[in-house]
Formats: structure tokens, C-alpha cells, sequence
């Protein structure tokens, strides 16, 4: 259903923005920012410019939202799930195997676009860059949260920026193409080191 709103100059625009938000997710998520031009944009999602500057500012202002909808929608973090595992090993190939899921259910897709968005960008971008490093580190620290039960404070914080780097770099083998197998190889290699560790666990 399309959505009326108001436009520079009291014009309704018609078209959906929300479903907008979704087709500029799915192209900066298959793309990177900088791979997706405003006209990629209008193309796909059937308005002309001025129509999409009006209803979100900017290609940014969209990116934006779009990176919103994706955490929204694909990049969530289980806590309530992770915490119910039933050690530390357990909770971490819980955290893994989901990320794996994640980065490699759409084929065209691959990745996360919190984890690998916008690491390098033209200088212009620089805001951007940084919107994107704070979700990472928001992740980063949800991350924490789901460990709190199986570490203490200080050996939480440690174990999840490892964590926080392993899943970058499974979001980046998953866009280069790797197989969920070899995926899940490294999986299984992080939670052998952290049950040897553990031995408890």
C-alpha cells in the first residue's frame, strides 16, 4: 500500500516508503554504499530524485535507514537464546552458528552490513563510517550481554571483541563466497579453543 506524506512545497509523495527502505537495504546490503548510485536507487524503487531527496534527505539520510531496517530485521542478536546454552562453548557456537546463518541465507546478499559496511570509504562518507562502527560496537556489546551469565565482567568484554572479530571476519569470507562448511569449520575451531579453556564447559 503506498503512504502519502508531505514533501518540500506540501506535495504528498506516492510511494511506499517503507517497502523503499527495504529495496535500498537489499541494494546497499548486495553493494556497499558506494557501489549504489542515487539512480540505482530511483530505478528500483520507482520514484524520480527529487521524489526520494523529499521523503528521506539524501542517499545517506536513506543508507541510514536502511541500515536501521536491516538491524532491525537481519542483524538482531538472540541474548534471551544464547543465554539459555547450557555453558560458554555451548553460548558461543549458539552466537557463531547463528552469524553463519545470517551472512549466508541470501545468496546474493552475503555478509552483514553492520559488520562489513562502510570499513573503508571516501572521506565525504566519514559520518556514515562512523554511524557504522557505532553499531558495531553496539553489537559488540550485546555480545557482552549474552556472555554476562557465563564470564565474569572483564573476561566477557575480552571474549566478545574476539567474538565481534571473528563474526567480521566470517561477514567478509561470506561475501567473498566461502562455503557455510568451511564457515562453520572455523566455528567449530573457535569453540574447541574456548572448551579447552573450559574444560567445565
Amino acid at each position: 500500500m503506498k503512504q502519502g506524506g508531505k514533501v518540500r512545497g506540501g506535495r504528498p509523495w506516492s510511494f511506499d516508503r517503507d517497502a523503499a527502505i527495504d529495496t535500498a537495504m537489499l541494494l546497499f546490503w548486495r553493494h556497499g554504499y558506494e557501489g549504489v548510485s542515487v539512480g540505482d536507487l530511483t530505478k528500483a524503487i520507482g520514484v524520480a530524485p527529487p521524489s526520494l531527496y523529499a521523503a528521506f534527505g539524501s542517499k545517506a539520510g536513506l543508507y541510514e535507514r536502511a541500515m536501521a531496517r536491516y538491524e532491525e530485521t537481519r542483524g538482531g542478536l538472540d541474548v534471551a537464546a544464547i543465554q539459555s546454552a547450557a555453558s560458554l562453548p555451548d553460548a558461543v557456537r549458539r552466537l557463531l552458528t547463528d552469524a553463519v546463518a545470517a551472512v549466508t541465507q541470501r545468496p546474493l546478499e552475503r555478509g552483514c552490513m553492520i559488520s562489513s559496511g562502510l570499513v573503508a570509504c571516501h572521506p565525504d562518507h566519514a559520518d556514515l563510517a562512523r554511524d557504522a562502527a557505532a553499531r558495531r560496537e553496539a553489537l559488540r556489546a550485546r555480545i557482552v550481554q549474552a556472555l554476562s551469565p557465563f564470564a565474569k565482567d572483564d573476561p566477557a568484554e575480552t571474549l566478545a571483541r574476539h567474538l565481534a572479530a571473528v563474526m567480521q571476519g566470517i561477514s567478509i569470507q561470506a561475501r567473498d563466497g566461502v562455503a557455510p562448511s568451511e564457515l562453520h569449520a572455523i566455528v567449530d575451531e573457535v569453540v574447541a579453543g574456548i572448551a579447552a579453556r573450559c574444560p567445565e564447559g
